[in-house]
């Protein structure tokens, strides 16, 4: 099958502005591309790529004073089929890890695995080390937190997270990572695309995704406690030990956001002969979901 994916951020800055973007498709998926246009800026601007400490395409570029757009639009081929899942695939001991895997082992901007560790081993230690137990995690978090855009925060770590159970995909996957690694399980985070949702059906704008991976059986494998079910289409553009490390632009200096629109979806072309489909609902403005709303009128009460 083939993904139809892309964005256009607007950015407004009062003068020069330094910019790096991790919004570039993972390197073992482009020759997956058939079908691409851009990155590219209006104005047109010089871009540079670079590969950053994590193995990650990082798009470097100077924006000039004023209101700059940057746009991607893109096609892949995907097999179409869903996350792994490999149930006997057990945890790796801690002094067999390969060295690449221990900094996902600590505590990092937004995971205080040092707040975690009682939580953790009451909540999960029982559980048989391995696939097991980062589902048995992915369906805490799952529970634990509602969705919504109403109230999310890009400062929120995965303790904030807990104790207000609320938060976007962001949260979901920082709460799970930061319980994997609490258990001795590696975990690490995950920027990209998703072109298969739960959420077709409500009027929440489409938006960058996040997941994690945990280190099992010698690889890394898929889990997502937002969805908490195989997905389909997944696209990944950046890993790091949490979103600190990955930030979708990173501006050095004030800016503005002025527009900020993503499309994902399943589609039969593979040339881009006509405009992408996205929401009317754009992420520059409030949205709540149903769910929330149910949520804190619930909490309120409680409260009272």
């Amino acid at each position: 099958m083939f993904i139809r994916f892309g964005y256009e951020i607007g950015v407004r800055c009062v003068q020069p502005t330094p910019l790096m973007t991790y919004l570039s498709v993972d390197r073992d998926r482009r020759r997956d591309i058939v079908s691409e246009r851009g990155p590219i800026a209006k104005p047109p601007i010089k871009m540079g790529e670079i590969t950053d400490p994590f193995g990650n395409v990082c798009v470097r570029m100077v924006l000039p004073e004023g209101d700059t757009v940057l746009s991607y639009d893109a096609i892949i081929r995907d097999n179409g089929r869903p996350d792994t899942i490999y149930l006997e695939a057990g945890a790796v001991p801690v002094e067999t890890l390969p060295a690449s895997c221990l900094p996902y082992l600590s505590a990092s901007r937004y995971c205080e695995t040092d707040r975690f560790g009682a939580l953790a081993w009451r909540q999960f230690g029982d559980i048989e080390p391995g696939w097991k137990r980062v589902q048995a995690i992915c369906d805490y978090v799952h529970e634990r937190l509602t969705f919504s855009y109403g109230y999310s925060s890009v400062m929120r770590t995965a303790m904030e997270a807990h104790e207000e159970r609320s938060g976007v995909c962001r949260d979901y996957a920082h709460l799970a990572i930061t319980l994997c690694r609490c258990m001795n399980m590696p975990a690490r985070y995950v920027n990209g695309y998703l072109a298969e949702s739960d959420t077709a059906d409500n009027p929440a704008p489409m938006d960058f995704n996040s997941w994690f991976e945990a280190y099992l059986e010698n690889r890394w494998y898929t889990f997502d406690a937002r969805n908490n079910t195989p997905m389909v289409g997944r696209i990944a553009a950046a890993r790091g030990c949490d979103a600190a490390d990955v930030p979708l632009i990173q501006t050095f200096g004030k800016h503005e956001l002025t527009a900020f629109r993503v499309w994902t979806y399943k589609d039969t072309n593979v040339e881009l002969t006509e405009p992408p489909s996205h929401g009317e609902v754009s992420l520059l403005n409030p949205w709540f979901s149903e769910r929330w709303a149910r949520h804190v009128i619930e909490r309120e009460h409680q409260e009272h």
